[in-house]
């Protein structure tokens, strides 16, 4: 029940005072609600670790000398050391009666802000606790900052950033790419699994002018209803059961920068709601507080649903695809460049063959063909993986056919033998028959087996197809 309590608490810089002395304490109490402060006291210090896991303070003042030992401090030594431990950002004031230079320097070098004489002069104890405030929000802007930080870190080693090919459909892309990249419009992609969606995004990320700044990418399909609003908005800590500490949402990581939303089309209709709100009124509010935060964002998203039709099932808000598609860029399945299969493919056999250290090899002019006519329902994402299982297993110097085992499947002669009865092995093994059988046409595979587009694509994502 405390951590629930904790989420109504407003925006006040909060104080905790911990002395024995309840003159003290309702005098410091007093005093500082007078200057706006959010004030707890306590006089009991054994309390200490329960009120740090329960609650965030801004500052702490912490006496120097208990009952049990009154002028040495030893006991205040003690608590400022738990508190460092627990937290080793706290901003600690120590207070005392007794104290000295010698005293005071100790407590700095131990990890205290400052050091407060009793009695104290009312405008000086102001004054110290609101630079320590400040010191405190300096140290969540660092905080901040080295998330974001290793955030860019993380999405630059990402292992593939160009995007190959001259054909055609993937040259429409390229000039969509350029006429876009320098604006600040919202940009929806459209395409099948496995065409490269992020890779554009990524592109449009490095040509615009927010470049030296974050991508924050998050695929919306993999976040529940319950983490949403966490994850994308933030929290502050105790405002649910697992919110530990302060959290900042992926739209404030990705503020000054862009933020791609993948698979948005998996949002359910209240999601898509609190989404909408957010990008139209351009401020987020973490979960536990009330306090709105700006955010200025370049808005990337993807989707491989049938967008359109689920507008026009009430899946999708007609509003919200008006909000995220000033334009509109769609990436062409892998069928459909077949003449960028030979490029893709090079580029992966070098790219494995140097990760598993093996020698360079290269493909027989039959093996190409048969890569060219073979339909990728995966696309490119299929021929990578199948590109790299042929690195690991052959021995052949020069790709053939044979190192690429399902090009020699025919499925207008092939019945469906079934000899595992595992249903979802089962319903793999037809799925993959039906979009052979229409050489990677998901609207007819999908009237084949039944289902509509969208039900045939969570399908697809559930198979790893």
């Amino acid at each position: 029940m405390m951590k629930k309590h904790k989420a109504m608490v407003n925006e006040k810089d909060r104080i905790l005072i911990i002395d024995d002395d309840e003159d003290v304490l309702l005098a410091a109490k007093m005093l500082l609600k007078k200057h706006d402060f959010d004030v707890t006291i306590e006089k009991n210090p054994n309390k200490i670790p329960f009120l740090l896991n329960n609650y965030d303070f801004d500052v702490i003042l912490l006496d120097m000398n208990f009952s049990k030992d009154i002028t040495s401090g030893k006991e205040g030594f003690y608590w400022l050391s738990e508190i460092i431990e627990r937290d080793p950002d706290a901003v600690v004031i120590l207070i005392t009666a007794f104290g000295n230079v010698e005293m005071a320097v100790r407590a700095l070098k131990e990890g205290a802000t400052d050091f407060v004489l009793k009695p104290w002069q009312n405008e000086k104890l102001i004054a110290t606790i609101s630079a320590a405030i400040k010191l405190k929000k300096s140290y969540k802007e660092v905080d901040n900052l080295k998330k974001a930080k290793k955030q860019l870190q993380e999405d630059s080693n990402q292992p593939f950033k160009d995007i190959l090919g001259k054909s055609t459909g993937i040259q429409k892309v390229f000039d969509i790419i350029d006429k876009v990249a320098q604006t600040d419009a919202n940009v929806l992609i459209l395409g099948e699994n496995g065409t490269g969606k992020e890779l554009v995004a990524r592109a449009i990320h490095q040509k615009s002018l927010r470049k030296d700044n974050v991508f924050i990418g998050v695929d919306m399909g993999a976040i529940t209803e319950t983490l949403f609003e966490s994850e994308l908005f933030g929290h502050k800590k105790g405002s649910f059961t697992d919110a530990k500490e302060d959290r900042s949402g992926r739209f404030e990581v990705a503020n000054s920068g862009t933020l791609f939303l993948d698979e948005i089309g998996n949002l359910s209709l209240p999601l898509q709601s609190k989404l909408l709100t957010v990008l139209q009124n351009r401020q987020v509010t973490r979960i536990g507080t009330h306090k709105p935060i700006p955010i200025d964002i370049r808005l990337i998203c993807a989707t491989n649903m049938p967008i359109y039709e689920m507008v026009k099932n009430n899946e999708f808000r007609q509003d919200l695809l008006y909000r995220i598609n000033t334009v509109e860029i769609h990436l062409p399945p892998l069928r459909d460049r077949q003449e960028d299969i030979p490029i893709l493919a090079d580029h992966f056999v070098k790219m494995y063959c140097q990760k598993y250290r093996k020698p360079l090899k290269s493909f027989a002019p039959t093996t190409i063909k048969q890569l060219q006519h073979y339909p990728w329902p995966g696309n490119i994402r299929e021929l990578q993986h199948a590109i790299e299982r042929a690195v690991i297993m052959s021995d052949n110097e020069v790709f053939t056919p044979e190192d690429f085992f399902f090009l020699s499947y025919n499925p207008a002669t092939d019945d469906l033998n079934v000899n595992n009865l595992n249903l979802d092995e089962v319903e793999k093994t037809v799925i993959q028959k039906a979009i052979s059988k229409y050489n990677g046409n998901i609207s007819k595979a999908a009237k084949e087996l039944g289902l509509t587009r969208a039900s045939l694509y969570r399908r697809l994502e559930k198979h790893g197809l």
